[in-house]
């Protein structure tokens, strides 16, 4: 199983991006899948998931309103729109995937998720 992150880079706030998580060795169309952030010197925290049955999604406080997470079976690819962008956004986002039965209340602790892909770097400047 791989999960590839892509679509961070330098931002300006007030901004909008799109990060893509595509995986293989494993249908995203089944499987709960999420979204993390980690800052440098601060622990992994939750951002978003989406789970792989009902499409119900969740977010963390810190983006409601201004985040979407979604999916797109036909690419195996798991979508995190984030719009106003904010310095405090700066971070190694990565995404994760669960078990077919993670429920999205444990998806979205750490150590709920069993496979993890490598990150991307997302910077937004003031």
């Amino acid at each position: 199983v791989q999960l590839q992150a892509s679509g961070g880079g330098l931002m300006q706030a007030g901004g909008s991006l799109r990060l893509s998580c595509t995986a293989s060795g494993l249908p995203v169309s089944s499987r709960p899948v999420g979204w993390f952030r980690q800052a440098p010197g601060k622990e992994r925290e939750f951002v978003a998931a989406i789970s792989g049955d009902t499409d119900a999604t969740r977010y963390a406080d810190s983006v409601k309103g201004r985040s979407t997470i979604s999916r797109d079976n036909t690419k195996n690819t798991v979508y995190l729109q984030l719009n106003s962008l904010k310095p405090e956004d700066t971070a190694l986002y990565y995404c994760a995937a669960g078990t077919y039965r993670t429920p999205l209340s444990v998806l979205r602790e750490v150590n709920g998720n069993k496979y993890w892909g490598q990150g991307t770097q997302v910077t937004v400047s003031s």
